[in-house]
């Protein structure tokens, strides 16, 4: 079995600020930097190309928000509603999201590195063509999200609700979903070498291409 990798988490400042989301909007280009924001109400906002670094989100509001292109690099997000938010093409590295909402959010074609999503509802989330390194996902549902085509390195799925998701034209070799829950995976047959199952999961994939499992 494949060492699991450590996934690194958010590194903040000695000194941070408290602040409040309406700041950004107050740089020559769009930017948050050494700051705590709690109660951001954000809803709907659309600014493209922004720049977090070293910021706390707690109790914030980002629903249907369109942060295409960010760039973010140690945040984290507490208690956050981030449904149906758009972080297409977004750039991410050593990022957590504890306790969210991410349902419906978009992280298609964006690069996530060093990721945690923790006790989150991440429900119809979007990772096509995405590219996922050093990510780990724990105590969180995913029902229906789709990675359709998306690029996993080391990415764990720990205790998680995998039902109904998309794995279609990717590779799931060493993803271990053994701990993980779910009633129907959309994923190509051959995608499966080396993805690693529970003894349960096994037989469900084995009816998959018509083998009749006889229990002794």
């Amino acid at each position: 079995m494949t060492k699991k990798v450590k996934i690194e988490g958010p590194k903040f400042s000695r000194e941070m600020i408290e602040a409040h989301f309406h700041m950004i909007y107050e740089e020559e280009e769009p930017e948050l930097t050494a700051c705590i924001i709690t109660g951001a109400q954000a809803e709907g906002v659309a600014i493209e190309k922004a720049v977090f670094s070293k910021v706390v989100f707690k109790n914030g509001t980002f629903v249907n928000a369109c942060f295409e292109g960010v760039d973010m690099v140690d945040v984290l997000f507490e208690n956050c509603d981030l449904s149906n938010a758009s972080f297409h093409k977004g750039l991410f590295h050593r990022i957590v999201f504890k306790e969210c909402k991410l349902m419906g959010t978009d992280f298609s074609e964006a690069h996530l590195s060093h990721i945690t999503i923790d006790e989150s509802v991440a429900r119809l989330s979007d990772f096509v063509d995405a590219h996922l390194k050093n990510v780990t996902f724990n105590d969180s549902s995913l029902k229906g999200a789709n990675f359709y085509s998306s690029s996993l390195q080391h990415v764990y799925f720990d205790q998680c609700d995998l039902d109904d998701v998309q794995f279609k034209q990717m590779s799931l070799k060493g993803i271990d979903i053994s701990t993980c829950t779910f009633d129907q995976l959309h994923v190509d047959l051959d995608c499966l070498n080396g993805c690693v199952v529970s003894p349960d999961q096994a037989i469900g994939f084995a009816r998959l291409i018509g083998l009749t499992v006889k229990k002794q």
